[in-house]
């Protein structure tokens, strides 16, 4: 790139710095909890390909903004991370019938896979709202073998995970979901790659309910990897580009050593989630949950009920199917499923369309659900999401490996 080593280039919504071997992504859209729109997707894509085939640059570091801070104030900096992509566009595009919506999906899972297949060490500060899209900017390969396909099923060691590290700092303030069911969409991004690779039925949990989970969670649940507090985040911020770093070894050591090695994952009981999300069908577990006694079963049926009743059967089907696949099949997965979300039934019949128009335009917060009820959703009628569009050939991830 033609960037100095300590010179910022403002790319739409994103702030790309270098600064001595570090390349440094903010994310700069506050206002809009750092929504991903379609050009923040092309220049993040452009800016870390540019990295990866750049010898100089020997890590990335990526962060959001806040929005209750002034722009380069030091307060403004962390405490937002990234709510997702942007979902007004979503419902735009898709009533106008607008190419760019497909495009947005077929950017972000590339993005996505580059991010999560990244040859360099890259660590995302996931301060504050990490949702949706902003949760597929942060995963990777941390939890598990490098380059193996069962990475979240269990914790390397420090030495063994650092090359092409990706280390996900979570704090006191770290809110994290996919809360996509609650728009009638999925965990797209490659949810169902990591969250199928969470331990037990966890996966289900959270892409049935999209419900939000602190630090502590996320690093049980295989999400994130260490804990800081978040009024020492700038100091090791500026630690990253200040350090003088002779080569990659010397950072994954430094990695190893500074970032990894005094991290821990909690202790992660499942049970509960394990013995609803378990069962074979929707309607099998919100009829358990209903049935229980006790709140917090009463508490997540309750949550169920309000969530598209087709879309918690895609979802369900989704991170079952995603546990057999490598993170390429499960992404070209995923944009046959995006695509059927606003093509099978086209414009304001959309359930994703719907579920966006109450929860961000009108804001009445009553989607007309359609089927209405878990108990009206028929057989086959999430299995018409799973058939792909297109053939190999000439399916848009078609060059994912």
């Amino acid at each position: 790139m033609s960037e100095s080593m300590t010179n910022t280039n403002v790319k739409s919504d994103i702030l790309v710095e270098r600064r001595g071997s570090a390349g440094l992504i903010t994310l700069n859209r506050p206002k809009a909890l750092n929504a991903l729109s379609l050009q923040m997707l092309r220049d993040l894509a452009e800016t870390l390909r540019a990295w990866r085939d750049d010898p100089a640059v020997l890590l990335v570091a990526i962060r959001g903004t806040n929005k209750t801070g002034r722009p380069g104030s030091p307060e403004s900096l962390f405490g937002g991370f990234c709510a997702g992509g942007d979902i007004r566009f979503f419902h735009q595009a898709a009533l106008a019938g607008d190419a760019a919506l497909e495009d947005f999906f077929t950017e972000e899972y590339t993005l996505n896979h580059l991010i999560q297949t990244y040859p360099k060490p890259y660590i995302a500060f996931m301060d504050g709202v990490v949702m949706g899209g902003g949760m597929g900017l942060c995963q990777g390969k941390a939890l598990g073998a490098p380059g193996g396909e069962d990475e979240g099923a269990g914790r390397a060691s420090p030495s063994a995970r650092a090359q092409g590290a990706k280390v996900r700092i979570v704090t006191e303030h770290t809110k994290m979901a996919m809360p996509e069911t609650n728009i009638g969409l999925f965990p797209d991004v490659g949810g169902g790659y990591f969250l199928s690779r969470c331990p037990g039925h966890v996966g289900e949990y959270l892409a049935l309910t999209g419900e939000v989970v602190g630090a502590d969670e996320a690093i049980g649940f295989g999400l994130a990897d260490i804990k800081r507090e978040a009024a020492r985040l700038p100091a090791l911020w500026d630690e990253l580009g200040s350090r003088a770093f002779a080569s990659s070894a010397e950072v994954d050591q430094w990695i190893a050593t500074e970032l990894i090695a005094d991290g821990g994952r909690p202790d992660c009981t499942t049970g509960q989630i394990d013995a609803y999300f378990s069962l074979l069908r929707v309607k099998h577990i919100i009829d358990a949950l209903e049935s229980a006694q006790d709140p917090w079963a009463v508490r997540t049926a309750a949550i169920l009920r309000k969530r598209s009743p087709l879309m918690l059967h895609v979802a369900l089907e989704q991170i079952r199917r995603a546990r057999g696949m490598n993170l390429a099949d499960d992404l070209r997965m995923e944009r046959d499923m995006v695509h059927h979300c606003f093509h099978q039934r086209p414009g304001a019949g959309s359930e994703t369309v719907e579920g966006i128009r109450a929860l961000a335009i009108d804001k009445d917060y009553k989607p007309q659900w359609s089927p209405a009820r878990i108990e009206d959703v028929k057989p086959g009628m999430a299995d018409a999401f799973f058939a792909s569009p297109w053939a190999a050939g000439t399916h848009p991830l078609r060059d994912l490996v």
